[in-house]
């Protein structure tokens, strides 16, 4: 027996915590009663909280309505003294720091294994290229603030010197039909079903977000996010199941833009405030998935990786109708993300990837380079220990900051000009030699992945940082 949200509204539950808490319990434990039954029980419940404080499927619900029923209105939790074990791929191109992280995340009562990825180097909380599962519950920073950045990969009806013969023509689409930076900055419409999506009204942060989410659509952020145009050599028995040979494609990496920055913004601090933690573990705070704040949070982390793929969806729909190319095949997916999984048989927890690739057994993905060198068309093996995950990238060997402070701008366009590669935006922080040899990192992980192709960028748009 199922319950509609405007149904709970109509009995006074209009709030989003206490209509999600009465969600969650009704469809776990009140499948089979009648709705009139369910409607004076909620009634009830709403008018005499206290009646309802010692059942063991009410009293949440109780407690939202009369917070004197709880006891406490947060939790504090120690660490474990020792972390779990937990693997490591390219040991020796991890720096310290971000190992120190993964230890601290591996030292959480909810954490139940984890690994890292041989792109990894210290980040906010869990370190980029982290992967962590926990039990029946997230932590938003783990998640990360861009929600659902991910690589897509379109191969393209044209051979690879497509780029050679209508390079001027390839450098002004992606002046015109991209943008990069705050806001969305396109001159035209941007459609798409995702707009449209009635989880836009289900919290008052989401409803806040709709106008953000509709300017920027089909625009990407500023950093590393990037979209640019490459050949690409496809291997026999490719994933694409495309004929071996050389190719043009395009790829684009971004994310959730400034909807999924608000949403790990409200709900880690939401999540700081009923979980504390350790000073040194704050940024771990977690939400649990019985709660309705939780809930909440699955609900717009979601929506947010949904939004970040269509907004990849408008990039090549716009970009190959300007060029009058047609789509052979496509991969993609999320880094910045979490999944229930089931990562032993029979075991299911919530898995973090906050860098990092899913690779299960024959599932596709884009491990990319830099502007200025290769990327891998992969497929997953599913390997058990990294939780079915891989590396996202090469992954940086200098801060943003020390590149700036090593490279100039002379000096980059020189290393593009040798690699055979232009550059529209840009800066040094994504000077090349500021990331680790994706050649060396590769490697690292073969029993991760499988290579089935090789993606070099020639015509590359940034943001103008």
């Amino acid at each position: 027996m199922g319950i509609h949200p405007k149904e709970l509204s109509k009995l006074g539950y209009t709030n989003n915590i206490a209509r999600s808490l009465a969600i969650q319990i009704i469809n776990k434990h009140c499948k089979h009663t009648p709705k009139n039954e369910l409607f004076n029980l909620l009634s009830d419940l709403q008018a005499y909280p206290e009646k309802y404080k010692e059942s063991e499927i009410w009293a949440k619900l109780a407690g939202h309505f009369s917070p004197t029923v709880e006891e406490k209105i947060y939790t504090t939790y120690e660490l474990r003294e020792e972390p779990l074990s937990f693997k490591t791929y390219g040991n020796k191109f991890i720096e310290t720091p971000a190992k120190q992280q993964m230890e601290l995340a591996m030292r959480l009562p909810v954490t139940v294994a984890g690994a890292l990825m041989p792109d990894a180097h210290a980040g906010y909380g869990l370190p980029i290229g982290g992967v962590l599962a926990v039990e029946n519950a997230v932590i938003p920073y783990a998640v990360g603030v861009d929600i659902g950045c991910r690589m897509s990969l379109t191969i393209v009806d044209a051979k690879a010197d497509f780029l050679k013969r209508y390079a001027h023509q390839t450098k002004e689409a992606l002046k015109e039909y991209t943008h990069f930076g705050m806001e969305g900055g396109l001159t035209f419409e941007q459609e798409h079903g995702v707009l449209d999506d009635n989880r836009f009204q289900l919290t008052p942060l989401l409803k806040s977000l709709h106008g953000k989410a509709i300017r920027q659509l089909g625009s990407s952020g500023g950093g590393n996010h990037f979209v640019e145009f490459g050949e690409i050599v496809l291997a026999e028995g490719n994933g694409m199941n495309l004929p071996a040979g050389n190719y043009t494609a395009l790829l684009s990496h971004s994310g959730s833009r400034g909807m999924g920055a608000a949403i790990a913004t409200h709900y880690s601090r939401v999540a700081r405030e009923v979980c504390r933690l350790p000073r040194e573990a704050g940024h771990f705070a977690w939400l649990g998935l019985d709660t309705g704040a939780g809930q909440e949070y699955w609900l717009s982390m979601n929506l947010a990786g949904d939004y970040a793929q269509a907004c990849h969806e408008r990039i090549h729909i716009n970009l190959l109708k300007a060029l009058g190319l047609k789509p052979l095949a496509n991969v993609n997916n999320h880094h910045n993300f979490a999944w229930r999984e089931e990562i032993v048989p029979g075991k299911y927890a919530i898995v973090h990837r906050k860098g990092a690739t899913p690779a299960g057994k024959g599932v596709p993905g884009f491990i990319p380079g830099s502007m200025a060198t290769p990327g891998y068309l992969v497929c997953g093996k599913g390997n058990p220990a990294s939780l079915n995950s891989a590396s996202h990238g090469a992954g940086r060997a200098m801060s943003r900051q020390k590149a700036k402070e090593q490279f100039t701008q002379s000096a980059l366009k020189k290393f593009l000009v040798q690699n055979n590669v232009q550059l529209i935006g840009g800066s040094v922080e994504e000077m090349p030699l500021a990331y680790k040899n994706i050649d060396k990192v590769m490697p690292a992980q073969n029993t991760l992945v499988e290579i089935q192709g090789q993606f070099m960028p020639r015509i590359v748009r940034m943001n103008k940082e």
